[in-house]
């Protein structure tokens, strides 16, 4: 993989969107008990500071959780699909705890839970060819996280794609089992949309924070977060950082 590019369909639905992109090299996803207490506080504090965007008693009236399925609206999606966001703000709205998983799925949720924002991260190495974001053909290969059968997308779904097929299927909605984050990843892509300017604001802290977050639980120093607009709509990864 050599970068994230988003095509010109995804900007014709969302204009003013942007995608902010991560990228990072040499870390060691293996849980430890060396810091499992420290995630298990991580995470607990992001739940309290998710509360922040649960305000409404009607969970879907929230405006991160309306804000994201009027998305949804805008393209042809699986019946059930929702951002990331809105799964993880679920969970926190029925009183469920978060447990530490693996140090960066643990970090990437606490980040999604304290700024309001969908994160997704993807092995690089798994990734053929350029990832690009756009809507897509009927029949890209798919086979979900968990799942024993291919699921191909959509006709005009939003898709993260590769060569080999869909990576993330409806935005952030579920990834694929191919490309998928494991304890055994090293090298990833980290990715966070953004469709109007309180999100968009939001994310940019919240990228800075992963990071800074990754700096610290994997002592490597990530690349710069590369904001992706109309204008600019392509994130090459550097030769050295």
């Amino acid at each position: 993989m050599k970068q994230v590019v988003i095509d010109d369909s995804f900007w014709q639905l969302f204009p003013d969107a942007q995608v902010n992109i991560l990228y990072v090299n040499g870390i060691d996803n293996h849980s430890s008990d060396a810091n499992l207490q420290e995630r298990q506080e991580l995470l607990q504090q992001a739940t309290k500071a998710a509360g922040e965007f649960l305000t409404n008693d009607t969970f879907r009236f929230n405006p991160v959780v309306d804000q994201w399925r009027k998305a949804f609206q805008q393209f042809k999606k699986k019946k059930g699909a929702r951002s990331s966001i809105e799964a993880l703000l679920k969970r926190v709205n029925q009183g469920r705890e978060f447990s530490p998983i693996d140090p960066l799925v643990d970090v990437y949720n606490s980040i999604s839970l304290t700024y309001g924002v969908p994160v997704g991260i993807e092995d690089r190495e798994k990734i053929a060819g350029d990832m690009h974001l756009g809507q897509v053909e009927a029949g890209l290969s798919f086979q979900p996280v968990g799942a024993d059968k291919d699921e191909p997308t959509l006709d005009g779904e939003v898709a993260y794609y590769d060569d080999q097929g869909a990576v993330c299927r409806c935005l952030n909605w579920r990834d694929a089992q191919r490309t998928m984050l494991t304890e055994d990843s090293k090298n990833i892509v980290a990715v966070m949309e953004a469709i109007d300017p309180k999100q968009i604001d939001r994310a940019n802290k919240a990228m800075e924070e992963l990071s800074k977050l990754i700096n610290h639980y994997f002592g490597v120093q990530p690349s710069q977060v590369f904001h992706l607009t109309k204008d600019h709509p392509e994130a090459v990864v550097p030769d050295n950082f």
